[in-house]
């Protein structure tokens, strides 16, 4: 008996140390399967950066990443190479980029709070029309709003970039917000209407400071997409003096002329930088926002 058990044991053993190995494996092959996959996804980012401190010649005529020689002049010469310094674009930039986040978190809070803990006439109805407004291209809007525009005078200024993002007309914010808000107990809510608060005390004193998440992953989204826009800077801004980045980097690219491309990857290095930034240091707010706004 003590035989079949030691044999038992040494059976059980082997079958853990197996289970063991094969675990291992699998999470070798996983991770191999993870880093060349990431390196797939940062590859183009490793050849735009190569390509900057690359000589003109190489820049698509090498097909290897590993330069000649290291043209660290490209940056210098891209950041003074324009008819204004890159130091106005990212000024410019950074202006709307902050007026917008400042308009979409501020409205788009409004309007959810509106809609998610307010009840008034029509309120389902409006809710539908906003969420259609997601499956409207921008394209199809553009004529009209530059004709307002126009005619309002505010072409060639930042008045058509950050006005409307203080009027809620981002539904994509609004929506995320709602789900938030739509999750915090209405109790909170009639606890405060006993105690005399308004529905404004109750947004600004209970409801906004509840909301850090959702409010963060609106702020972060902002940030982002404004900052890279292109179109509608393109559109509504023609004095180079008020370019913004992606504008900017346009001009590097020549009809008429040698295009800089060494000088432009460089430029476009930096510009992502802000963003890369922005998104590391607050990524944990764009997990919590969306985990707890329901979008997982």
């Amino acid at each position: 008996m003590q035989g079949i058990t030691l044999s038992t044991e040494a059976v059980s053993e082997k079958y853990r140390v197996l289970q063991k190995t094969k675990m291992r494996r699998a999470a070798v092959i996983r991770h191999l399967f993870l880093i060349l996959f990431s390196f797939l996804m940062v590859y183009p980012l490793l050849w735009m950066f190569v390509s900057s401190i690359k000589p003109e010649d190489e820049i698509f005529g090498n097909l290897t990443l590993w330069p000649s020689r290291f043209l660290w002049e490209n940056y210098p010469e891209g950041w003074n190479g324009l008819v204004t310094s890159f130091s106005t674009f990212f000024k410019n930039s950074l202006f709307i980029t902050v007026m917008a986040v400042i308009g979409n978190v501020i409205s788009a809070s409004f309007a959810a709070y509106a809609f998610a803990r307010l009840r008034f006439f029509g309120r389902n109805i409006l809710f539908a029309f906003m969420m259609m407004t997601l499956m409207i291209p921008y394209h199809v809007v553009l004529i009209p709003q530059y004709i307002l525009f126009l005619k309002a005078g505010w072409v060639n200024s930042y008045l058509p970039l950050i006005v409307p993002k203080f009027l809620a007309g981002e539904a994509f914010f609004i929506f995320l917000m709602i789900q938030f808000f739509r999750q915090l107990p209405r109790e909170l809510d009639e606890a405060a209407m006993i105690d005399g608060c308004s529905p404004f005390k109750i947004y600004w004193a209970i409801i906004m400071p509840l909301s850090t998440p959702a409010l963060a992953t609106a702020a972060i989204f902002s940030f982002i997409w404004t900052w890279e826009d292109f179109l509608p800077p393109l559109i509504y801004l023609n004095d180079i003096k008020d370019y913004t980045v992606p504008l900017a980097l346009r001009m590097f690219l020549a009809q008429d002329s040698v295009s800089e491309y060494g000088q432009m990857f460089a430029m476009s290095i930096l510009s992502i930088l802000p963003i890369l930034l922005f998104f590391i240091i607050f990524q944990k707010f764009i997990i919590r926002g969306i985990a707890m706004s329901g979008f997982k």
